[in-house]
């Protein structure tokens, strides 16, 4: 089942044209990656599907209900239903991890503090963050700020996580716990879009990859595909040899 689709977004900066009629669809429950060389749109697709953009042209479509049109009062409860987990996390300075985490709680939900208590907890569980419930952003690591961050993505229930390059800058080991979170997550029901230039991660954690190149979707496959396809652009990410920090 669709629960988001994109259909024939266009998106221009002044005289550059960055999505030139891309169309693309989010099955319930699968995580896909969207992947393209740098200035090729990928995070303002994101920013888009939240209205943080506005497309020029074009549908967004959630649930079958066109969201592109939404004025921005109307995007704050759609924003509770679709998350974006921003690359460098987003923290607000001046509060604990505990307090990042419950905001969206307090803002958008009615829960006492014992249960926003409670399901604070429970998300630090899921991220191994238990022990920095009451450190400020300052005292935490790169790794450690993103994985505050998916937590507070996540602590709302919502139906789609949008992922922007959530192990950039990462060192291996804070690699491999966020992609560990992002399998738990899908584990749980969550449908995702991955942005990066991590191909191997990508490849850990998605059931469809999608390049952009040239303002549209070039390329839209299972990971099999991707992995066995041997159009030469597509073989520029595909590559096993290659690692994260090679593509551009």
């Amino acid at each position: 089942m669709k629960i988001l689709e994109l259909k024939n977004i266009h998106k221009s900066f002044g005289e550059k044209k960055i999505h030139q009629g891309v169309n693309f669809y989010l099955e319930q429950g699968e995580t896909i990656a969207l992947l393209g060389h740098s200035g090729t749109g990928k995070s303002v697709l994101l920013r888009s599907i939240i209205g943080l953009e506005q497309i020029d042209q074009g549908e967004v479509i959630f649930r079958q209900q066109r969201i592109d049109q939404l004025d921005e009062e109307s995007y704050y409860p759609l924003r509770t239903k679709i998350s974006y987990s921003f690359q460098n996390a987003a923290l607000f300075d001046s509060l604990s991890v505990f307090e990042n985490i419950a905001y969206p709680l307090f803002e958008h939900t009615k829960l006492n503090e014992t249960q926003i208590n409670q399901k604070v907890e429970d998300v630090l569980k899921i991220v191994n963050m238990s022990q920095a419930k009451f450190l400020m952003p300052s005292d935490l690591s790169g790794g450690m700020q993103k994985r505050v961050g998916l937590a507070r993505s996540m602590i709302l229930n919502p139906e789609i996580l949008l992922y922007d390059e959530p192990t950039a800058g990462l060192d291996p080991v804070n690699t491999d716990m966020v992609i560990d979170i992002m399998n738990e997550f899908k584990a749980r029901g969550f449908s995702g879009i991955f942005v990066t230039h991590d191909i191997p991660a990508a490849k850990r954690v998605c059931d469809r990859f999608l390049l952009l190149r040239d303002g549209k979707i070039y390329f839209n496959g299972t990971l099999e595909e991707f992995n066995h396809s041997n159009d030469p652009f597509v073989l520029t990410f595909g590559s096993t040899h290659r690692s994260r920090h090679d593509v551009p």
